[in-house]
């Protein structure tokens, strides 16, 4: 205890006070016993998770035994369904096809419509469709003529109505008002000067108007344009340092300017790199001038449209009062207030206002007069035309009923095998249209096959058909023959056909050649070859302290016969025997590798 308490007086710092520590060789072992249990630890950790960690590395396997029993051959193939009897369908003399009723596949019964055929197009047919049309439009057009309209006279005679009442009224003022003439003289002299104040206005307003249409306000009166022309070189000048700013953003995000020849005032030359800092602030200045631009141009079109709105409205006030004090200068110096027409003067004045309002009326009567004839021969126009268009309609229905068409019908009851021609075509002589083929004689498929193989088979087997999806078809072997192609060491096999096939489909069939007991079957994907031939791959196994290691090894085998799935082989391999079949990554003879289900 005592000893305990001197260690411990010594590890404090507070009583070394300068000395040296002692040295603890207990300490020293500690550290080298810590070491080793870590190092032993870890050693022991690893040969426990070895066998784990080399088989995640191998190649993972799938395998299944070979088995002994029975396996049938097959041979396969594909071929051509063809009807055994077909016949075609053609049209005497040259025809034009109407319709066509039926399409490849549709099975038709003796008598069915098949198609129609016309004579085509007829010049005379043709002409008498092209007049009847002429006919129509003619009559179309007469019944779109617009009746007579006297708006323009009616006018007339009331204006001439309304001047020959102010002459009368003029001429009894004036011989009534003598003494007034002083006063019409100064009030004449006052709308003379009202006339010439709103002609200069209306002179003002034009130029100004013109001046904003066409946005040049030099000739323009600066008493009504000057702040407008202020707005358009605020404007101008907006555009300008947009127009800047854009162009030093441009060179900036692209490095060069190739709009440019040479850098403008204040555009800097491309540089050969820009900061980020330096293109935000090129950005920035470019969005708030682009800004500026918009608010300038807004300003200045809202000005723009809304002083030539008030301008025209003046305008028209300006043009009104000119054409109002024009009048009434035109009337005194016209009437008796001028002080040149006396009551006789004014008298003959409305005998002649009279006689045009006579005049104008005995025009109008006479005009009404004339059109009204026109309007009568027009109608016995549109009558006559009317009664042509009957007689070409009749003429037109007439050469349609000798086109008539021609209903071509089947001979024969089958299935359309295929269809020649389209509606609009023109027959010829011997033109086949459309290929029946006759269902009742039945259908051959043939197929090419190795030679060697047929020796396995005989007439009268039936084949299997591997796309039978209706599922009532079927194929007999009738006959088995040599290829007639050069140099050719195939025979060719012939199959009837019975059921719902049509010509012209494809058959894959799969033909028995004979069942047998063998002691190796395995599955055809665990079948390999090379340049030595063909072999599978099995699968052995060999003990270890860490557990069994399975290897994969080549058997040489000859495959004797297979079917879709299996093959029949021989060699080195006995029934039990696990071959692999397929596998995570390529394997090779003596790989290792991993079951499955290990």
């Amino acid at each position: 205890m005592n000893e305990i308490n001197d260690v411990k007086a010594i590890k404090d710092p507070k009583d070394i006070k300068g000395d040296k520590e002692d040295y603890d060789p207990r300490k020293k072992r500690e550290i080298i016993k810590t070491v080793l249990i870590i190092f032993l630890a870890a050693l022991l950790v690893l040969t426990f998770f070895s066998n784990t960690i080399m088989n995640k590395s191998l190649a993972e396997i799938t395998t299944e035994r070979t088995t002994s029993g029975k396996l049938t051959e097959r041979i396969r193939g594909s071929g051509l369904v063809e009807s055994n009897q077909s016949y075609g369908v053609t049209v005497d003399g040259n025809k034009v096809i109407d319709t066509i009723m039926v399409k490849t596949g549709k099975e038709v019964e003796k008598g069915d419509v098949l198609f129609t055929v016309g004579t085509g197009e007829s010049e005379e047919l043709t002409a008498a469709e092209d007049a009847l049309a002429a006919l129509e439009l003619e009559y179309n057009k007469a019944l779109l003529t617009p009746p007579a309209d006297y708006t323009a006279e009616n006018q007339a005679i009331k204006n001439a109505r309304d001047d020959l009442s102010a002459a009368i009224a003029k001429r009894d003022s004036v011989a009534a008002n003598q003494g007034n003439v002083d006063a019409a003289k100064e009030n004449n002299k006052y709308n003379k000067s009202q006339l010439n104040y709103y002609t200069k206005l209306q002179t003002k307003l034009t130029a100004v108007i013109a001046a904003v249409d066409t946005d040049e306000y030099i000739s323009a009166p600066a008493e009504y344009t000057g702040h407008l022309l202020e707005l358009k070189n605020t404007l101008t000048t907006a555009e300008e340092e947009y127009n800047t700013a854009k162009q030093i953003y441009t060179a900036l995000l692209t490095g060069s300017d190739p709009s440019l020849d040479e850098p403008a005032a204040g555009i800097p030359a491309p540089a050969a790199a820009v900061s980020p800092e330096e293109l935000d602030a090129a950005k920035a200045d470019m969005e708030s001038k682009e800004a500026a631009y918009d608010a300038a141009k807004a300003s200045y079109d809202e000005t723009k449209y809304a002083l030539r709105a008030d301008w025209a409205s003046q305008l028209s006030d300006a043009e009104a009062n000119v054409d109002y004090y024009t009048s009434l200068i035109e009337e005194y110096e016209s009437g008796s207030g001028s002080g040149e027409m006396t009551v006789d003067d004014l008298n003959e004045d409305v005998r002649a206002k009279q006689r045009a309002l006579e005049d104008l009326i005995a025009q109008l009567t006479k005009t009404q007069k004339e059109n009204g004839t026109q309007d009568k021969i027009n109608d016995l126009d549109i009558a006559a035309k009317k009664k042509e268009i009957e007689k070409a309609k009749k003429k037109v229905k007439e050469l349609k009923k000798e086109n008539e068409t021609t209903e071509i019908k089947s001979k024969y009851s089958g299935i359309v095998s295929s269809v020649n021609a389209k509606a609009g075509d023109e027959t010829v002589p011997d033109m086949e249209i459309i290929t029946i083929d006759i269902a009742d004689e039945g259908y051959t498929v043939q197929i090419t096959v190795e030679a060697e193989k047929t020796k396995k088979i005989k007439k009268g087997v039936a084949a299997e058909i591997v796309n039978n999806w209706s599922g009532n078809v079927e194929a007999v072997l009738t006959d088995i023959k040599n290829d007639t192609t050069p140099n050719s060491k195939n025979r060719i096999l012939v199959f009837s056909v019975t059921g719902d096939v049509e010509s012209g489909s494809y058959l894959d069939l799969s033909i028995p050649c004979g069942s047998g007991n063998y002691d190796a079957i395995v599955p055809k994907s665990a079948v390999y070859s090379d340049s030595e031939g063909s072999f599978v791959l099995t699968v052995t196994s060999k003990s270890s302290p860490l557990g069994n290691r399975y290897f994969a090894t080549r058997v040489p085998v000859e495959v004797t016969v297979s079917d879709e799935l299996s093959s029949a082989v021989s060699g080195d391999i006995r029934n039990g025997d696990y071959v692999i079949i397929a596998a995570s990554k390529p394997v090779s003879p003596g790989d290792q590798v991993r079951m499955k289900d290990e």
